[in-house]
């Protein structure tokens, strides 16, 4: 038997099967590449998912901070509320206070303006300027509501103490003394509030004020060199030295 067209039949179904082998092939390394593919794709989707649920986490995370944050801001807000409304009772109290002493000291200091200008006028005449726009200053302050009661009443008490320091003082002044003929200059000087005098500046005519009559007298030339000595003494010309001042006492006022 001739061997050759065995080989010639074989090679021939060879060539005939190998279209058919191709196809099948083909087919499955498509699948295989399009499985490739959709399980890349599938895990880049778990791949984003997980970036996803590790974000909301974190954000629910976060949110849960926040939140504890807010429970505990709000807890002190609370209670600094709760402190403020304490506090503000308080200052309501003392307000009330304030306004119960307010309504009771008022007519106190309006009695103690009056008594101060009462005295003033009653008593001798120096510096009345200096002494009377004091006074005016305090009757205008009452009535502000721009000058707190505190206030008032240490300006009330101020007055109170100048016009007691007269009292301990030696006080010598130029100033206009008036007249039937005019006024003329004179040097007042006060003794505490005992006495009050004038010297003309010429040192000729002398005089004391008389709180009795309310007028001025004249005193004779003997009061001249103690006047002069006691002016320069106030001025802190002289040093101190004993003087002999005429002196109104209350017992010859009390005399008819």
């Amino acid at each position: 038997m001739n061997p050759y067209p065995l080989r010639a039949l074989a090679a021939a179904l060879t060539l005939l099967s190998a279209p058919l082998l191709a196809a099948p092939l083909d087919a499955a390394l498509d699948e295989s590449q399009r499985l490739a593919a959709e399980a890349k794709a599938s895990q880049a989707r778990i791949e984003q998912l997980d970036d996803s649920s590790r974000e909301m986490l974190n954000e629910y995370r976060d949110a849960l901070q926040h939140a504890e944050a807010l429970q505990g801001y709000n807890a002190q807000l609370r209670e600094l509320v709760a402190a403020q409304r304490k506090e503000l009772a308080g200052y309501q109290a003392q307000l009330d206070g304030i306004e119960r002493t307010q309504e009771a000291v008022t007519p106190q200091m309006r009695r103690m303006v009056e008594v101060l200008g009462e005295f003033i006028a009653a008593d001798l005449p120096f510096l009345p300027d200096e002494r009377s726009d004091r006074l005016a200053q305090l009757q205008d302050m009452l009535p502000r509501a721009d000058v707190s009661l505190a206030e008032k009443y240490r300006r009330i008490l101020e007055a109170y103490q100048v016009e007691s320091d007269y009292g301990r003082t030696l006080e010598t002044w130029r100033g206009e003394l008036p007249g039937d003929g005019g006024s003329r200059s004179v040097e007042f000087l006060r003794l505490g509030r005992v006495m009050l005098y004038f010297q003309t500046l010429d040192g000729h005519q002398s005089g004391w004020w008389d709180p009795q009559s309310r007028k001025w007298q004249a005193l004779d030339s003997s009061a001249r060199r103690p006047l002069q000595q006691a002016i320069a003494i106030a001025r802190q010309e002289q040093a101190p030295v004993l003087l002999d001042l005429p002196v109104k006492t209350l017992a010859q006022e009390a005399k008819p």
